[in-house]
């Protein structure tokens, strides 16, 4: 525009302003009705249901740096919910890609991965993530929820015969409950791989505490999660 001066004017918009509006409204939307609707338009119109939960992590992305400031706690909720809806609707789609890429005869030989969000922590949407696309590349996820005590995660590696073992910590208070994990496996003699991540870890923190490997967001997982099975 030209201001009084008779010059031009340039607004620079935030990020999420030049966004596709149809996810943030969805992400948004109190009533969880029209992230169905998002997701059917999307696959109907040949999206990839990987290339959807790109867009919908970008979403939530978008509404974390816009929190404080436009979004406040109780859009963080909602949106968390729809995030989860969604991601239930686009479970089936991403199997059956895979199995369309001719991925269904190494899915079982990839590995086991036992995930969940430590004690104390209740934020499971970052991992949830990170779940369905391990699956998707072809691991079988065994999620253990939330507030997953040490002994738990011991039990589930003893039980399936994991290869690797995800945390996730949110809350800064929190993700020192991932080294009391680490070095009760170290005590007990277990043989893991162990992989942390979310939103109060850092790459520095997980070599701190003994970790082999960090994965800064659910692409990034998926890859550190290949590598670890590799190395084996």
């Amino acid at each position: 525009m030209i201001n009084a001066l008779g010059t031009f004017v340039v607004f620079i918009l935030p990020t999420y302003l030049h966004m596709d509006y149809s996810i943030l409204d969805s992400l948004l939307d109190v009533k969880k009705q029209r992230i169905e609707a998002f997701c059917e338009e999307r696959l109907n119109a040949g999206r990839k249901a990987y290339e959807i939960t790109e867009e919908m992590a970008e979403g939530l992305r978008e509404i974390g740096r816009g929190y404080k400031e436009i979004y406040f706690d109780a859009e963080l909720m909602v949106s968390g919910w729809n995030a989860k809806k969604l991601l239930q609707l686009l479970k089936q789609p991403l199997l059956q890609e895979e199995l369309k890429e001719g991925v269904k005869e190494q899915r079982d030989k990839i590995g086991k991965i036992v995930i969940g969000t430590v004690k104390g922590d209740v934020h499971d949407i970052g991992k949830e993530i990170v779940g369905i696309m391990l699956s998707a590349e072809g691991f079988e996820v065994i999620d253990l929820g939330t507030e997953v005590e040490k002994s738990k995660y011991a039990e589930a590696v003893a039980e399936t015969e994991a290869d690797i073992v995800a945390m996730s910590a949110l809350l800064t208070t929190t993700r020192e409950y991932m080294a009391e994990v680490i070095q009760y496996f170290r005590e007990e003699g277990l043989e893991v791989k162990i992989m942390v991540g979310g939103g109060a870890v850092s790459e520095d923190y997980a070599d701190e505490i003994g970790a082999d490997a960090y994965g800064k967001d659910a692409v990034d997982a998926v890859k550190k999660a290949k590598e670890l099975i590799l190395i084996g």
